[in-house]
């Protein structure tokens, strides 16, 4: 009999938690996270600020030590990891000299690496070869980010964190940005990335972890989270501004309306069930112009870092 084995988890957190001080008493940044990814993933890692994204990055990295629980890379200690060159990061801020060339740059990377190649084939890659000559203090931020990118592929890492990586792009830089990623995903690489631009997330993951308060509180694919949120939205024209405040009365007496909002002439009503909406629009008030439409990820997200702050979960969720 052939036996078979799971393969080593890319990253593996087991009940991650990181209290600071402060004059109020200890603050929990990150509070029992669990969580595992396999290599090859493309994983967005979100949540509202101050809701421990960084905080992790950083104990993953080895730059914070955790207050308990275990950080595993490819089954090594981060440190070891970082090491062996299987981990690179490219980070929000920081780790770039201005007054030299952005060849310069990447080919002092390298050295750190031992390799005396040339850094053309990391710029290429990067989208950024036509700046090699061009000092990085000169260079605007988004192609600073950019600069980072190709310092983070010279020890060709088996697992690339990026922390708010698009920043200062503009929407082309940010497209070919995430085109560069997702080729090197296709190659097996496995790539970590926190973000505020919801939509990136939506693109590019394969699998989005959702963090409120320190804790995961969704976990899986886009579809799977939007579906969490359990909300669709059914919006109509109601053109009688006295009829249009009775018929929000009257959708506000459903108990499957969760929500209504006023624009202009449209009602906008948020439900777990459109269907029941949809129909008591069309066959009891004058409505017309009905549109129904699913949540997005900005809707989940909204949704349920909202809930989760309003009623705090003993620990990760999923």
């Amino acid at each position: 009999m052939t036996s078979t084995t799971a393969p080593t988890p890319a990253l593996s957190l087991r009940g991650l938690r990181k209290e600071f001080a402060s004059p109020a008493g200890p603050v929990r940044a990150v509070d029992g996270v669990d969580l595992e990814i396999a290599p090859g993933e493309v994983v967005a890692f979100l949540g509202p600020n101050g809701a421990g994204k960084t905080s992790t990055i950083d104990m993953v990295l080895g730059l914070s030590a955790p207050t308990s629980g275990t950080v595993r890379v490819f089954g090594a200690d981060p440190a070891d990891a970082i090491a062996a060159g299987r981990v690179a990061a490219v980070m929000q801020t920081g780790g770039l000299l201005r007054d030299i060339t952005v060849a310069e740059t990447v080919a002092l990377t390298a050295a750190l690496f031992g390799s005396s190649g040339s850094p053309v084939p990391y710029l290429e890659r990067a989208g950024i070869a036509d700046l090699a000559d061009r000092m990085v203090g000169t260079c605007s931020g988004g192609q600073q980010q950019r600069l980072r990118f190709a310092m983070a592929l010279v020890s060709e890492p088996d697992l690339l964190l990026l922390d708010e990586p698009t920043t200062g792009m503009d929407v082309e830089g940010r497209r070919e940005f995430w085109a560069a990623i997702r080729a090197d995903a296709a190659a097996g690489r496995t790539v970590v990335f926190a973000t505020h631009y919801l939509e990136e997330a939506d693109t590019y993951a394969d699998r989005v972890v959702l963090v409120s308060e320190g804790r995961v509180v969704a976990d899986g694919s886009t579809t799977e989270v939007k579906s969490l949120a359990s909300g669709r939205t059914v919006s109509a024209r109601v053109d009688d501004d006295g009829e249009r405040a009775a018929v929000a009365a009257q959708l506000r007496a459903l108990p499957v309306v969760d929500a209504i909002d006023h624009r202009g002439s449209r009602l906008v009503v948020r439900t777990a069930d459109s269907d029941d909406v949809a129909r008591f629009l069309l066959t009891q008030t004058a409505a017309r112009d009905l549109e129904v439409a699913s949540d997005n990820l900005e809707d989940a997200f909204v949704a349920l870092t909202t809930a989760a702050t309003a009623s705090p979960l003993d620990g990760a969720t999923r």
